[in-house]
């Protein structure tokens, strides 16, 4: 017996592997996108503080420069540096 494909659709899925499911500065899915972008992904990445608290690039950026004196986490009040 000799199995011929005929055809073939691929299926594939992604997700970030953070500590949440939302950031906790847009409350927008990690697997979606900030609301200053249209599509997830590579334009809008996920970044991780030494706290080991994780946001949209976007939103911890702007966060960050709303700050006047002190840069702290949003989450825990620690100071903000990015997770190497």
């Amino acid at each position: 017996m000799k199995v011929v494909i005929k055809s073939w659709t691929s299926v594939a899925s992604w997700r970030w592997i953070a500590n949440d499911d939302n950031c906790g500065i847009c409350r927008m899915p990690f697997d979606g996108c900030c609301t200053d972008c249209k599509m997830p992904g590579d334009d809008c990445p996920l970044v991780w503080g030494q706290c080991s608290h994780c946001f949209h690039i976007h939103c911890i950026m702007k966060w960050l420069n709303s700050q006047q004196v002190h840069q702290l986490c949003p989450m825990c009040r620690q100071e903000w540096k990015f997770k190497e």
